[in-house]
C-alpha cells in the first residue's frame, strides 16, 4: 500500500508558504517539498494534500489503495466528511483528485510523527522566504 505524507508551512497567517510530500511504500521513496504564494495554515495544508494527489496521478500511481497521511485534522476530516465549511473550493479540488483511487485511508498523525513531510515543507518555507 502507497503512504502519502503531506504538510504545509506558513510564516505568518497568511504568510510565506512552503509544502511537503513524502511518499513510501514504493522501492524508492519519493520527497518532494514547493514554495508557494502566501496563503493561511489551512490553505497551506489543502494544497499539500492537493499536491500530493496531483504527483501520485502524474507518476501513475493510481491503482491501488492510498493510506493518506496528515497533521491537519481539518484536511482529514473533510476528506472523511466530504465537507469543509470554510473551505469548499479546496474541499472539491482535493475530493476529484481522491475520486481517482479506488480507496484512500485518510489519517491524522500528531506533528511529531510527520517529520518527513515537516522537514520537506520547511524546506519550502525557506524557499518562499528567500523569494521576499
Amino acid at each position: 500500500m502507497l503512504k502519502l505524507y503531506t504538510d504545509g508551512a506558513t510564516k505568518g497567517n497568511p504568510g510565506p508558504t512552503g509544502i511537503g510530500i513524502l511518499v513510501s511504500g514504493l522501492p524508492q521513496q519519493i520527497q518532494r517539498h514547493a514554495a508557494l504564494p502566501p496563503m493561511t495554515n489551512h490553505e497551506a495544508e489543502f494544497a499539500a494534500a492537493i499536491a500530493g494527489f496531483n504527483l501520485l496521478i502524474e507518476a501513475e500511481l493510481t491503482t491501488g489503495p492510498v493510506a493518506f497521511y496528515s497533521d491537519s485534522k481539518l484536511v482529514v476530516q473533510a476528506i472523511e466528511k466530504r465537507y469543509a465549511k470554510h473551505y469548499p473550493a479546496l474541499t472539491a479540488e482535493l475530493l476529484a483528485l481522491i475520486d481517482r483511487f479506488p480507496l484512500v485511508l485518510p489519517n491524522w498523525l500528531p506533528d511529531r510523527q510527520n517529520r518527513g513531510a515537516h522537514t520537506l515543507a520547511q524546506q519550502g518555507l525557506r524557499e518562499a522566504e528567500a523569494k521576499n
